[in-house]
């Protein structure tokens, strides 16, 4: 059976048991696929690259919102009123 492998560096369970920071590294920055009996089991995200997922998916969120409000009137407001 095959399955969609969404990286390209792949490591097996027993390399990530055997030395992780070695896998994390053999990304260069990137997610590494983790294999159990050659199946993705899970991906292994570097924190940096797991932050900006975040921020994107942030700021898909805001930019989603902001298509719901575009076609909605503006109330105009001064700064020395507030």
């Amino acid at each position: 059976m095959s399955y969609p492998v969404l990286t390209d560096i792949v490591a097996s369970i027993s390399e990530l048991k055997t030395n992780p920071m070695k896998v994390v590294a053999s990304g260069k920055g990137m997610p590494v696929a983790i294999l159990n009996r050659n199946a993705p089991a899970f991906y292994c995200v570097p924190a940096a690259a797991y932050e900006a997922m975040m921020e994107l998916i942030d700021d898909m969120a805001l930019l989603e919102i902001v298509k719901q409000r575009q076609h909605e009137a503006s109330i105009p407001v001064s700064l020395d009123d507030l």
